[in-house]
């Protein structure tokens, strides 16, 4: 309907003497505003994936109720607008599928849009990095509030956690959990809306965009429900109409070191695996280097400082209770670099420069780590040439060397087919390996690489055993599985090489994944492989030609800018 300039997207349209203008306040006027109101400048979009189809989201709708209020309380004007939200619980094939697809939605209505500057609300695990790239790409100035994680719950007495459904869910396939308790366990697992209350995807992404400079310091680990959140999201309404004045973009925020810092405070959390992903993806919007090498170098001179669930014993709340994110960031203060800029507009040095750790239970001191390298250990080798990565702080560590042979499962049909067998040939030594579950070959990476442990072996009390898998693995679980091997097995990677029988080696402290089977028969097996068939149409057909592997972040090819 413009009468004019069709490729203008800033809040100047409202509140100009011209057609587009009058349109403008016309149509926001049929909501009920006030002609002063709809004058207001500057115009502060509300991107929000509050989603009844996403549930840890779904509350979100109250926040953006308080960003309002702040953006109002400062002068600006308002506008929420919704895009596509993503549940790990509830999308097929998988999430991450989908993650790309949100990230050109986020990044097609901040540009398209009349807003000088947005405020994302995220928070189930693919919806914050998928706003990120969004952002980033975009380019107005933009800051996030995630809806917070859920209630803890209480299960025979004790704390019940999501995490705590994985050692659960195991009980019931050796049938000792009854009917009762398990329908029980269904209705109190989840305390309530938020995302899932331990240090899993979700509130490492949270925390990714705090210490990015993208979300306020102090707000990642605010419960879900309750007035602390409200009141930070009043004040991200505020903030984000003086950043829409500074005109500040966050390309300018989320530099290369900004991208180091948030990848060493995850290895200092015992943040999820996924961070990689989507912190190789975020890199890759901004041209900044960061793959295996970079990753690697930083989880080996990063100590493990927070000792929560699912690495630890500890709660979020007592983390919280340390003094949060910004606590972690005061004890990694050495290496780190504070002269960025925090979403607050001070620096982290001035930041952080009055918080007083409580360190001794969830959060340790610089010098008396939990452990001396970071969560997440990087592995390469013949079996991974272009990366992998392992959990080390919550795995057996009898496992960090291991060399077993390979029990190879192609694809979750054949896994949930087999893996319960009695007569699976498979000992506690054995590496178990799921393939075609990559970013192309699930497609999207699903998080099935925890594979459960085979019935027979966790009857006779094996807790963990080695498993390596090109697909990913949810951030509340736990367990000595290697996974983003790279290149996947659908595309010709070595992964799809390996047969039942092979040994595998596995080295974690020396970051070495190998598949110990004579060069030239794998070439034999080489000649054998055939990949998968493309999808015939659709953002399928979309997906299959233009998806990267897991070091690249798994975006689209087209969407990346080069590295400067």
């Amino acid at each position: 309907m413009s009468q004019e300039e069709t490729r203008r997207g800033d809040g100047s349209l409202f509140n100009e003497d011209s057609i587009d203008g009058f349109l403008h306040r016309a149509f926001l006027r049929a909501t009920g505003r006030s002609g002063e109101e709809v004058r207001q400048r500057p115009v502060i979009g509300i991107c929000s994936s509050a989603s009844e189809l996403n549930p840890c989201n779904a509350g979100l709708s109250t926040v953006a109720e308080s960003v309002k209020r702040g953006v109002l309380a400062a002068g600006g004007l308002p506008v929420v607008f919704p895009t596509i939200s993503i549940s790990e619980a509830f999308v097929r094939p998988t999430s991450m599928f989908l993650r790309n697809l949100m990230a050109m939605d986020v990044e097609q209505m901040i540009t398209s849009s009349p807003v000088d500057a947005v405020v994302l609300l995220g928070g189930c695990d693919k919806t914050i990095p998928a706003q990120v790239m969004g952002a980033l790409s975009a380019g107005k100035p933009a800051l996030l509030i995630a809806a917070g994680p859920r209630p803890v719950a209480r299960w025979n007495g004790e704390a019940l956690t999501v995490d705590d459904f994985w050692p659960l869910a195991a009980r019931r396939r050796r049938g000792e959990l009854s009917d009762q308790d398990w329908n029980r366990l269904e209705g109190c697992l989840m305390g309530g809306v938020g995302t899932c209350n331990v240090m899993g995807t979700a509130t490492t992404m949270a925390t990714i965009a705090e210490v990015l400079g993208l979300a306020l310091p102090g707000s990642t680990l605010l419960p879900a429900t309750g007035s602390a959140r409200q009141d930070a999201a009043v004040r991200t309404g505020t903030r984000a109409v003086a950043l829409a004045e500074e005109g500040r973009p966050p390309a300018e925020v989320v530099t290369a070191e900004a991208i180091e810092d948030a990848f060493r405070v995850v290895c200092a959390i015992g943040g999820s695996t996924n961070a990689m992903v989507h912190l190789a993806a975020m890199a890759g919007r901004i041209g900044a280097p960061a793959d295996a090498a970079h990753f690697r170098r930083w989880s080996e001179t990063t100590p493990l400082l927070g000792d929560v669930r699912p690495s630890g014993p500890h709660l979020l709340e007592d983390l919280a209770e340390a003094g949060g994110i910004p606590a972690v960031v005061k004890e990694l203060a050495p290496v780190l670099h504070l002269d960025r800029p925090s979403a607050s507009g001070a620096t982290w040095a001035e930041e952080v420069a009055d918080v007083q750790p409580k360190t001794g239970a969830a959060l340790r001191p610089f010098d008396q780590p939990v452990a001396d390298g970071g969560a997440l250990a990087v592995l390469t080798g013949s079996l991974a040439p272009d990366g992998a990565v392992i959990k080390r702080s919550a795995m057996d560590h009898r496992f960090l060397r291991h060399t077993g042979r390979a029990l190879v499962f192609d694809g979750v049909t054949d896994l949930n087919a087999r893996i319960d067998d009695p007569d699976l040939p498979v000992d506690a030594d054995s590496v178990l390996v799921l393939r075609g579950v990559g970013p192309v070959g699930g497609p999207g990476m699903p998080e099935v690489g925890h594979v459960p442990i085979p019935a027979k072996l966790a009857r006779a009390g094996v807790e963990d055993m080695v498993r390596i898998s090109d697909g990913r693995m949810s951030g509340t679980a736990d367990g000595a599985v290697a996974l983003h091997v790279a290149p996947e097995a659908a595309v010709g990677g070595p992964l799809a090489l390996v047969r039942d029988g092979d040994l595998i080696e596995l080295d974690v402290d020396a970051g070495r994944l190998e598949l110990l089977v004579p060069a030239e028969e794998l070439e034999r097996r080489k000649a054998e492989f055939t990949p998968p068939p493309a999808p015939l149409r659709g953002y399928e057909l979309l997906y299959h030609r233009h998806v990267l592997q897991s070091p690249d972040g798994c975006d689209f090819d087209f969407l990346r800018k080069p590295l400067s």
